[in-house]
């Protein structure tokens, strides 16, 4: 068969992983505590549950958004050929002023 592809997947990074499994957890407790209100019929659990696994949702997404523009730029600037210097990842925006 020379027609045939072979797939080869990448296997998925750390940081992503980190990333699914704090989103699960984050909506495996809301739904816990969507159910514990419906049967005990207690708002409060929203007070404190939802809040805390939400921020560290957000907090978790914040850091993997900043490790990738990181991994962005020097990507960037190997494709052009462009020398990598410690000015170049401490400038605000996505530019480069050389």
């Amino acid at each position: 068969m020379s027609g045939k592809r072979t797939s080869r997947k990448t296997p998925m990074e750390f940081s992503k992983k980190i990333l699914v499994v704090a989103a699960f957890v984050n909506v495996a407790v809301i739904v816990f505590t969507f159910i514990m209100i419906w049967r005990t019929c207690d708002l409060s659990p929203l007070a404190y549950l939802i809040p805390a696994v939400a921020a560290e949702t957000a907090t978790g997404t914040g850091f993997y958004y900043a490790k990738a523009k990181v991994e962005n730029r020097i990507k960037l600037m190997k494709l052009y050929n462009v020398e990598p210097t410690e000015q170049s990842f401490n400038e605000q925006g996505g530019y480069y002023n050389g």
